[in-house]
């Protein structure tokens, strides 16, 4: 027999008790292990669910109780779940979360603590929701030297962004129609702005870089500054827009991490998902391109994605904990050193020809324009970010409106 105890009933949370509760024959049979939840750590009244008697407002009454074997840690924010996976740790209890800011911010740290105490710290939960992505590069992926990871991590701004290109919704109107179908939060500035595919592609960079990469140290940029007019002009040049959390760990001066939206040709991997569905692509020396997509949130999903980690502590009780990374911060090389092409689209008097001024002849302009504004949107040439600005510097008398980096 196998306790586990759960600390927060919340969407991941009850989906957790959920499947252990509905799936407990399932599980047994596919493991020929015995798997239920001792408690769950909650203040709130839940007086009305068969399982009320599960509940507790005390952290003490499952650091405390010898038979929980593993904790699961889905109450995200730092605090206080950090003092209590470290608690749980040190009490010899492997430890399994969904809280993907406590991995980014904290991993490294909590992982030495696992290591150091012979248990576990599994997170398949925190980037993903249910796809296997953690596993696949831990595991699957372990003899292969990974050059670049670059995935759309976030379902939410997807949503937004598909809207914006298929129905020609304003951001704003995109925006709420992902919080009627409960894709946003009532917050939804973590998403929109760029954090929450932050700390993802750091935790993707730190395992594979092997030491720390702070999401504070990461470039990031939302997608508040993008409009519908970005998504058409974009299209009409066969690109898409995406948010995209990238990882490229060769090249000098060290790995380079970024976030922020780009333009993504329309038929590649990453440009053919759609709405709430993530995709990430790593790229090895040895295994080429692999796309890994799915569902990247939701209950059912992340809540299976727990069950799968717990499954794999008990399975794994014995062995020692292998999932780790350095707590020294990893070098990042400059993402704007690289030579990129850039969408612009700016506004002002004979805007073509200004164009054609500051940035030289080699111009692709996009089809599709309204000339009776006086906005030119066109590609420029690769060029670093330095060379951008001295160029933007050049131009006379218009205003840059959008600015979006182009990949591939």
């Amino acid at each position: 027999m196998h306790a586990v105890a759960v600390l927060g009933h919340g969407v991941v949370g009850s989906g957790v008790v959920e499947l252990i509760l509905s799936r407990g024959e399932t599980l047994r049979e596919r493991t020929r292990e015995d798997i239920f939840v001792k408690r769950i750590l909650d203040i709130r009244d839940f007086s009305h669910l068969s399982y009320a008697g599960l509940f507790t407002g005390k952290i003490d009454d499952i650091l405390d109780d010898p038979e929980i074997e593993i904790v699961v840690e889905v109450m995200g924010g730092l605090s206080p779940a950090f003092e209590y996976v470290r608690e749980a740790l040190l009490k010899g209890k492997s430890v399994v979360t969904s809280n993907k800011e406590l991995v980014a911010e904290k991993g490294a740290q909590l992982l030495g603590l696992a290591r150091e105490r012979g248990v576990k710290l599994l997170f398949e939960a925190s980037v993903g929701g249910g796809i296997p992505l953690i596993r696949t590069l831990h595991q699957s992926l372990v003899a292969d030297d990974l050059v670049e990871i670059a995935g759309v991590l976030n379902g939410t701004t997807n949503f937004i962004l598909t809207r914006m290109i298929q129905s020609k919704m304003t951001f704003e109107d995109a925006l709420c129609l992902a919080r009627e179908k409960g894709f946003a939060e009532a917050d939804p500035s973590a998403d929109i702005e760029g954090l929450d595919t932050c700390r993802k592609i750091c935790i993707l960079a730190s395992m594979a870089c092997g030491k720390n990469v702070s999401p504070q140290n990461v470039k990031t940029e939302g997608i508040t500054g993008v409009t519908p007019k970005d998504a058409l002009y974009a299209r009409s040049a066969g690109y898409v827009i995406k948010l995209l959390g990238e990882v490229r760990t060769a090249g000098p001066g060290g790995s380079r991490v970024s976030v922020g939206p780009a333009l993504v040709p329309e038929a590649s991997p990453l440009g053919c998902v759609c709405d709430e569905f993530n995709a990430i692509l790593i790229r090895g020396k040895i295994t080429g391109d692999i796309l890994i997509s799915g569902r990247g949130a939701g209950k059912e999903p992340t809540a299976g994605a727990v069950i799968g980690d717990i499954v794999q502590c008990v399975l794994d009780s014995k062995a020692p904990p292998t999932l780790f990374w350095s707590e020294e911060e990893s070098e990042l090389a400059d993402f704007s050193a690289l030579e990129e092409r850039r969408y612009l689209r700016i506004e002002g008097k004979e805007a073509a020809k200004a164009a054609r001024e500051a940035f030289g002849g080699d111009l692709s302009f996009l089809p599709g324009q309204d000339k009776t504004v006086g906005e030119e949107a066109f590609l420029t040439p690769p060029m670093t970010e330095a060379a951008l600005c001295e160029a933007l510097e050049r131009l006379k008398d218009c205003r840059v409106l959008g600015k979006i980096r182009v990949r591939g």
